[in-house]
């Protein structure tokens, strides 16, 4: 047997499992920006003093988030991306969306909104606090602003007036929403309204996954588990509430808290896990709606 190959098992979206032989590479290979747990205290901490500031958590071949902290008044004027779908997390603060055809809205902590693909949307940071604002969209995306002075410096590009035709406003596709919140999912799925993982977005090139559970009402630990693996693309989740234990393979064990970024490069076995004493809920993210698990055979 190529040492290269083994037995994995592939769980697909209808819960049919089948034993197949699967590539495992080089596993935790971190670049760039990535590495494995960005801890939400040390980034405040690296941008003390300072009234605004950025940073970016992920920018692989699939996707890209950055954490945006601003001050009220500050914001995105209005544009639109023409073939890719944003969402955004609201960690802290108060925060106006506005996008075509819906009216306008104030998300708050816990919320989950996006847009998507050729609709025009704005947002500006409203009340007296800052805001902690966790963005994300496709690798490589490009944004289309209607005024010419909000349009950025672009190195090797410049910027041109042109005719959107036949553009198609307001996709949303799927059960994709503009605005879902922590405090309305969280209690129905405490009661048994809704069950297990909460698709809030559902792209062909991102997805985002909301999980939520309590540690007390798994079985007991095993530390031998080692969990799954992606062998197409990294796995990523921000931390909505609680804690999440998280083994990696060749990185060792990682206790993520609320606001913190998780980050497993494909190839690399992880078993995440709700941890602490109360709820716990993660948001997962990777560039595939239904992305391959692949498991030590049973």
């Amino acid at each position: 047997m190529d040492r290269r190959h083994f037995l994995a098992t592939a769980a697909t979206a209808s819960g049919f499992a089948q034993t197949l032989y699967a590539p495992k590479g080089q596993p935790a290979v971190y670049t760039g920006v990535h590495k494995p747990h960005t801890k939400l205290s040390e980034l405040k901490l690296k941008h003390k003093g300072q009234k605004s500031w950025r940073e970016v958590i992920v920018d692989d071949k699939h996707l890209r988030s950055e954490y945006l902290y601003l001050q009220p008044g500050q914001g995105h004027p209005q544009a639109m991306h023409p073939d890719t779908r944003a969402w955004w997390v609201v960690m802290e603060g108060e925060v106006r969306f506005s996008f075509e055809t819906k009216e306008p809205f104030v998300a708050r902590k816990g919320s989950i909104v996006q847009v998507p693909y050729q609709t025009l949307f704005s947002y500006e940071v409203v009340g007296t606090a800052p805001a902690l604002i966790f963005e994300t969209n496709v690798a490589g995306a490009k944004t289309l602003y209607v005024n010419r002075k909000d349009a950025p410096a672009m190195p090797g590009h410049d910027w041109m007036a042109v005719d959107v035709r036949a553009r198609v406003i307001g996709n949303w596709q799927r059960a994709n929403k503009p605005h879902n919140t922590y405090d309305e999912l969280a209690p129905k799925l405490e009661a048994g309204e809704l069950k297990g993982t909460l698709r809030i977005v559902e792209d062909d090139r991102g997805a985002a996954n909301f999980i939520y559970g309590h540690n007390s009402k798994l079985p007991p630990l095993d530390v031998k588990v080692r969990g799954h693996y992606h062998p197409e693309g990294a796995e990523y989740w921000l931390i909505l509430s609680g804690q999440i234990r998280y083994p990696i393979e060749k990185v060792g064990v990682v206790i993520a808290e609320v606001g913190d970024v998780v980050y497993v490069p494909p190839f690399t076995w992880h078993a995440p896990r709700w941890w602490g004493d109360g709820p716990s809920c993660r948001l997962a993210m990777n560039g595939f709606p239904y992305i391959a698990h692949l498991f030590d055979p049973d």
